[in-house]
């Protein structure tokens, strides 16, 4: 990606006759592939491709950032010339600037995120195919919402004028089915998927097709519940929604604005003791790592929270100037704007005990599989959201219920908290599956 680093040089190097004090650059290259299916029939092939270029200037404490898909040397002259307009015309931000030198990534881990082999159509077919039918050939799946297969590869190219330079490259290969159970009014939808970095790792279709179909099948006959309050365990699919609001609740956008819940729990306990959340950008094949942040500092696994107290925010450095801290590294950036704070792989370390285990001795009680809604209030941590899932009576799951709320308040829903072992990593954010003790149920 050289080719790319020099461009950036180049645009930045326009910038800075023109009046730019320091300027970054930042481009994007991205191609992906996908197929859907459904009920055995080709529905769609896709492939796009994009390039999207960034550049950000600044002039004491003004900045400005302009975005543009022309590489052509006349664009790029008009890019940074708007840039610098613009930048002389705005307001001062205070808190400006490239990042501090002695910050920057001095090297670049291998965290082997590229597979450089390219399924063809014929291949993103055939997986979707055995997904789709897979799920369909389970005894009382009457519907399809259909299949689909994918791939892409992105390309991050970043320069800046303070001496950085760094690119790197990700591909993800998918597939997925949503299908329908039982039939009339008593229909339910369930769906399964599986994605990895490289095609090597990716699971297999059938065997997500037939997941899909017995999540689904578990989900009919479902009964209504009363209002009560009981223990709440949530599945290791919405188990990880619980560690997104710490993560916003963190973010040092939040807390320098005074609009977090957390904002004045720096070093105190807030989940129960044993508890340990991680973000680690250098997990290799890992959903969301990188080897460097988006402004070319060095990033590093942090423990966000050890034994339940929480170590620190999320800050990038704008963020961190506000707080008169150092930039932790988690700067996420795109073409159009300045950087802001974002995890990487975070996840909650697992506890000791099974899932069944940890549901053994709740006599009654709700395990979530699917939450509903955005009822969450940042600045409060007030909890409610619309649920469904199974009951459990006795330690053991009894029926399916749906349309019930669960509520609460985060504060008390994180000090509350008792993980199993049950990690697996799926996603950008995971957790096992989770015990809340005393949340409110809110049904007849």
């Amino acid at each position: 990606m050289q080719d790319r680093i020099s461009l950036l040089e180049s645009l930045i190097a326009r910038a800075r006759r023109l009046g730019a004090e320091q300027a970054d650059a930042v481009v994007f290259d991205s191609v992906s592939s996908s197929v859907s299916f459904r009920l055995g029939q080709l529905e769609e092939v896709e492939r796009s491709e994009s390039v999207d270029l960034g550049l950000r200037v600044f002039i004491g404490r003004q900045q400005a950032a302009v975005a543009s898909n022309d590489m052509t040397p006349a664009a790029l002259d008009q890019l940074a010339a708007r840039a610098v307009a613009m930048a002389r015309t705005t307001p001062e931000d205070p808190y400006c600037g490239l990042a501090p030198a002695e910050l920057l990534a001095k090297s670049f881990p291998n965290l082997d995120l590229e597979d450089r082999h390219e399924p063809s159509s014929e291949r993103l077919v055939e997986l979707a195919r055995a997904c789709e039918g897979a799920a369909l050939a389970v005894k009382g799946i009457t519907n399809s919402e259909g299949a689909s297969a994918g791939w892409g590869r992105g390309a991050v190219a970043l320069v800046t004028s303070s001496g950085f330079a760094g690119s790197y490259a990700t591909t993800n290969i998918s597939v997925s089915t949503s299908v329908i159970a039982g039939e009339g009014t008593g229909m339910e939808r369930d769906y399964d998927f599986s994605s990895a970095r490289h095609g090597g790792d990716l699971g297999d279709p059938a065997e997500v097709g037939r997941m899909a179909a017995n999540l689904a099948l578990k989900r009919l006959n479902a009964r209504r519940v009363k209002s009560q309050s009981v223990p709440v365990v949530f599945d290791p699919r919405v188990s990880n929604s619980l560690l997104g609001h710490l993560a916003g609740a963190i973010n040092g956008v939040s807390i320098a604005r005074g609009t977090s819940f957390l904002k004045d729990k720096m070093g105190q306990r807030v989940f129960a003791n044993g508890i340990r959340i991680v973000d680690d950008p250098h997990i290799v094949r890992g959903v969301r790592s990188k080897p460097f942040d988006g402004e070319g500092v060095a990033n590093r696994p942090m423990n966000l929270v050890e034994d339940g107290v929480l170590k620190t925010w999320i800050l990038d450095s704008a963020s961190a100037r506000q707080l008169k801290l150092t930039s932790t590294g988690h700067a996420a950036r795109g073409t159009g704007g300045p950087p802001s704070p974002s995890t990487s792989n975070l996840y909650l370390v697992p506890g000791t005990l099974s899932p069944a285990a940890l549901m053994a001795d709740i006599a009654q009680g709700f395990y979530v599989t699917e939450l509903i809604g955005m009822g969450v209030n940042g600045v409060t941590g007030d909890y409610s959201r619309g649920a469904s899932g199974f009951w459990i009576e006795n330690g053991q799951i009894a029926f399916p219920v749906n349309e019930v709320t669960i509520a609460g308040n985060l504060n008390g829903m994180f000090a509350a908290m008792t993980p199993a072992n049950d990690l697996v990593f799926r996603y950008g954010t995971n957790a096992p599956t989770l015990r809340v003790e005393g949340m409110t149920i809110a049904g007849d």
